[in-house]
């Protein structure tokens, strides 16, 4: 097995299992299927109008309701990622690149810095 796939499974297993561990999730999930039975006859019954006042019809509002479930997860998921990474000290590529970009500049203020030491002692 390459180590870029084995180091990527490790990844999600261990993301996996943090999500698994975050308590506040599950709670929050426990919440949803306790008041899941009278909301969703709530929403069966809820009527709903589009900007021209027609009724919305249900799968119209339930795929509304999947568009705003999936962005809730993936916001969720992305901090419980974000908190994954800092707990086990791992860098992200947003840090690396700003780095790297460090790197880079230091490098150009040291090769300046040696021209004009080259410079004065030339003079001297």
């Amino acid at each position: 097995m390459k180590a870029k796939t084995f180091l990527e499974l490790v990844t999600l297993s261990a993301n996996l299992y943090t999500l698994s561990k975050d308590t506040q999730l599950m709670e929050k999930l426990k919440d949803f299927t306790e008041d899941g039975k009278d909301k969703i006859n709530e929403f069966i019954k809820e009527k709903s109008y589009d900007e021209d006042g027609n009724e919305i019809e249900f799968v119209d509002k339930l795929v509304l309701k999947m568009i705003q479930a999936k962005e809730e997860l993936e916001h969720k998921i992305g901090e419980v990622v974000a908190d994954f990474y800092e707990k086990v000290n791992i860098t992200h590529t947003d840090k690396i690149k700003e780095l790297e970009e460090k790197i880079s500049q230091l490098s150009k203020d040291l090769a300046l810095a040696e021209a004009r030491i080259n410079h004065l002692e030339n003079k001297g």
